[in-house]
This record gives C-alpha cells, structure tokens and sequence, in this order.
C-alpha cells in the first residue's frame, strides 16, 4: 500500500532530527513507501469550496545539517491527500482551532490524524476533566478569589495557562507566596482565557512520565526529570528523558483511556503521569517517539503507520 501523505507541521528544516517526532514519522512513512508533501499551516486555506495547500514534495534523511529534500512548489487539493498528519505545534489559538475547522472539510475521505473535530473538543488540560478520580485536584478559573481559596485548601499548587505548550508560563507556588494575585493579573492583561491550577505533586522532582498511546494502547514511556530547582520537567526548557517502564496504575489509566481514544479517532496520544496521577492528554502534536525508540528499541512510528494503514484499507 503506498499512500499520498501531507505532513501539516512547522518548517521540516528547522526541526532536530534527533528529537522531532513529526520527522521520525514522516522517515517511516518513506521507508514503507509512502510519498510526502509538507506545508505550514499558513499554506492551508479555503478557496471557492476547495480545500488547498501550498507546499513542496520532500524527501527525509537523518542527517544532520541536510536533512531534507525538497520538490517544487505546488498547490495540491488536501482531499486528493489519503493520510494528512496535524501536526503543527501549539498554542492552541484560534489560528489553530480554524485549520481543524478546514480539515474537518476532508477528513474522514482524507484520513486527518488526528481527527480535526476531536483535537478541537479535546485540548490537552480540558480532557482529563473527564477522569476526575485519575487526576489531582483541579480547578479552571479567572477570579482570583478562586484560586486563592484552592491555595488556602491544598497548599503549594500549579498554575499554567490553559492553551501554552512546552511548560511555558508554568508557575509553582507555595501557601503564602505573595506573587500570586501579580501573576493573575499579568495572565489577564494578556488574554481572556481561564487558567488552570492543579494541587503541586512533590513527587515531580523524580519525573513526569510521558507514556505514548498509538490507537489507544500503550506502546511504552519515557521519563522527563527536571532541572535541580525546576518545576517544570519538559524538554523544551531543560528536563532529561530517561528510561522507564509503566506501572500498574499507569496500565490502568491507559485502559480508563483506551475505547475513548480510539472512539475519537486520536490515533497518536501521549499522557502525562506524575506520581500514578493523570495530569495531561496530549492529542495536538505530541513527542516523545524519538527518545523512546533510543532507550527500549521501541517503534513507534511503525506502529503508527500500522494504526494508520488499517484504517485507510479498512475505509477502502
């Protein structure tokens, strides 16, 4: 089966081969002859009832410093695609949310990883509301009474905007700290959207599991430790992945997750698990594949094209 596959995502010639997911996967579509078209979301637009994207063929390499290939340019119909990849990396903006309203235009006939419509519904913070008894306590709000009577309940909390990405604007804050209230109003001059706070996890000092879902099933884990006098352990501002195994609460969540991911078509997930507690699904554009395939000999971009082939021969 060779499928006609675009890769909507951030410029392919700027991205580390070594750590980029969308890279690796785009190397397996190839190796299993699949041809690859990339174009940034800015390329992506509605035209007179088309859906069209400008882009250019590529093909990938791992090498580093030349890493990719490019054909010329052209504007391709995104429903002549079989399999388009979503992959553009947060925050989760309404320049985010059209480009799912566009897809939703081609997708199931393109087959859109992930569903367009479900990656809308289901933001990284806002899904694991349906799981209150995996999760810490929570709590989404903008007054800032609110999040000072969490505070005064459960102590040293997190606060994070509800859309950011790669741990940024993550603050930890413990009983009495007097920047919280300066912290509230400085997220409010920005922008009009809720925050979300979480009680603090102390055992995020020995790591914050990422375990990546293909389909719904667990394919394995990495563990992001953070910085000596860092909260936040993402790689993006310095956490170090090592090796790990799931637990058996972990295999739980995982099978709390399983019908509902695959119901929703989120082939590609991966969660975040601190301390046997749910705090992230992450559905947009996670990570984490490369890291994983260095420290097990783990896949999973194979098993994500085996997902994916499936379903397309499955669709006909």
């Amino acid at each position: 089966m060779s499928l006609y596959v675009a890769l909507q995502m951030d410029p392919i010639e700027h991205v580390s081969i070594d750590a980029d997911s969308t890279f690796r996967i785009g190397l397996e579509a190839e190796a299993r002859g699949h041809r690859l078209f990339q174009y940034t979301v800015e390329q992506l637009r509605y035209d007179e009832g088309r859906v069209i994207a400008r882009g250019r063929p590529v093909s990938l390499r791992r090498k580093q410093g030349d890493h990719v290939t490019f054909g010329d340019w052209a504007e391709v119909e995104v429903g002549d695609f079989d399999v388009v990849w979503l992959r553009q990396d947060p925050p989760f903006d309404m320049g985010y949310v059209t480009s799912t309203h566009l897809l939703d235009r081609v997708h199931p006939g393109t087959l859109v990883v992930n569903d367009p419509f479900w990656v809308r519904n289901c933001p990284e913070k806002l899904m694991v509301l349906d799981f209150p008894d995996l999760t810490p306590p929570t709590m989404i709000a903008r007054d800032p009474a609110a999040f000072k009577a969490f505070r005064a309940r459960h102590g040293e909390i997190i606060v994070k905007p509800l859309y950011g990405n790669g741990g940024a604007g993550v603050f930890h804050l413990r009983p009495g700290d007097p920047n919280l209230s300066a912290l509230l109003e400085t997220f409010a001059g920005i922008n009009r959207e809720p925050m979300i706070a979480q009680k603090y996890l102390p055992a995020v000092v020995k790591g914050d599991k990422r375990i990546i879902l293909v389909d719904g099933d667990p394919v394995g884990a990495i563990n992001r430790v953070p910085q000596k006098g860092e909260a936040r352990s993402n790689m993006h501002v310095g956490g170090r992945a090592e090796k790990i195994g799931l637990t058996e609460r972990e295999r739980e969540i995982c099978g709390r997750l399983r019908l509902v991911l695959r119901e929703k078509g989120l082939i590609f997930a991966g969660i975040d698990v601190i301390d046997g507690w749910l705090t992230e699904i992450n559905v947009t554009s996670p990570t984490g594949i490369q890291e994983l395939e260095r420290f097990d000999g783990i896949n999973a971009a194979e098993a994500l094209w085996q997902a994916i082939e499936r379903r397309v021969a499955e669709k006909g």
